[in-house]
């Protein structure tokens, strides 16, 4: 034993050295030389089933968000989101269609890896896109094993309670993979529904809410979400599952609640986009107006040549090699290129000046 243990202490440093630099290599991290490069994420632990299951017993309310690339992933990740989505509400947010319908498996799944750099702590689920399960057990556990390999998500979702989507769901659990349920107004549905249209507000749609949602969690589901219902029929699920209910659109009496992310950060202003921004949705901020006055500010210092200043011209060439490279033009017969270098350098000598000397002043 003594002998192995040399052995693996006399190459250490080599090794340590051998590592640091294949770690160097392969990290996602640029090299700070022109990007300063994202900050390190959190190694906290992620969220799991058990997790939820624990805040569902102790009644603490489940936090999730639908996003859809990396930005937004890395805002949820810090947030400390419990879930989060990628829905196929990308095709509407994202991708400009008036439905979740023509969004397809190899779309979701470049939203789902972009999600999935972006959010180390929330757990993740990735939705099944309309006509990637529906046909058979066999397709709908394809798709969602697609989703977890690919996608690199923890789970799924799919949307629906006829007999065929309880078989799909069941067939998906027993894969070995965790599914969420959804049911209420389920957007893939439109064709039947007649439209984005709200479900649970009579006798029978209410029954049957609560009904499949029970058959949901029967076949395996980790939790449902409930969309568009009215407040007393989600009490009336929420209060009779064992797992956790989601609501969105929903009222306060769910286990948790879901909001899209650009909807909740009023972030779209877009006629096409208030066109589908659902009404039950609360906006915690104004982003939309913010980031069209910014986009209005850099075309006007664009156009008005503020932009870019010196504070943002940030690479040197030293006044020697100015020169060199002003005979090297010149020599080359590019006099035009070397007056415009000369006086390029001049102009921002002077701006620097300037700079220098208001700052001296303050």
């Amino acid at each position: 034993m003594a002998f192995f243990r040399s052995i693996s202490r006399a190459p250490s440093l080599s090794r340590s050295t051998s590592l640091l630099f294949h770690v160097k290599m392969m990290s996602n991290i640029p090299e700070n030389t022109v990007y300063g490069g994202p900050k390190p994420q959190n190694s906290n632990q992620r969220v799991t089933l058990t997790h939820l299951r624990q805040k569902h017993r102790k009644g603490e309310p489940v936090t999730m968000v639908t996003a859809y690339d990396y930005p937004s992933a890395v805002h949820l990740d810090n947030a400390g989101v419990d879930i989060c989505l990628v829905g196929d509400s990308a095709s509407m947010v994202v991708h400009g269609h008036d439905t979740t319908l023509p969004i397809s498996l190899d779309e979701m799944l470049v939203h789902c890896r972009a999600v999935a750099r972006g959010a180390k702590q929330p757990l993740l689920v990735g939705d099944l896109p309309f006509g990637t399960y529906e046909s058979s057990t066999s397709q709908a556990v394809d798709t969602a094993v697609r989703v977890l390999k690919e996608g690199g998500m923890d789970a799924i979702k799919l949307e629906g309670g006829s007999p065929s989507r309880i078989t799909a769901a069941k067939a998906i659990v027993e894969a070995g993979i965790a599914v969420m349920g959804h049911v209420g107004l389920t957007p893939q549905a439109i064709s039947v529904l007649g439209g984005f249209r709200p479900q649970g507000k009579n006798i029978a749609s209410a029954l049957k809410v609560v009904e499949t949602a029970l058959e949901l969690q029967e076949a395996g589901c980790f939790s449902v979400v409930l969309e568009c219902v009215p407040p007393p029929v989600a009490a009336a699920a929420t209060s009779v599952l064992k797992i956790p209910t989601i609501g969105i659109g929903a009222g306060p009496f769910c286990s948790g609640q879901v909001l899209v992310y650009h909807d909740l950060l009023g972030m779209l202003q877009h006629p096409h986009h208030a066109k589908v921004t659902p009404k039950f949705c609360k906006q915690y901020a104004q982003v939309g107006d913010v980031i069209n006055k910014a986009l209005l500010d850099y075309k006007e210092e664009v156009t008005n040549r503020s932009f870019p200043g010196p504070a943002h011209s940030p690479y040197k060439i030293s006044a020697a090699d100015v020169d060199g490279f002003l005979n090297e033009l010149q020599k080359m017969g590019l006099d035009k290129a070397a007056s415009a270098a000369a006086a390029a350098n001049e102009q921002i000598e002077k701006a620097q000046s300037h700079g220098e000397a208001s700052t001296a002043s303050d």
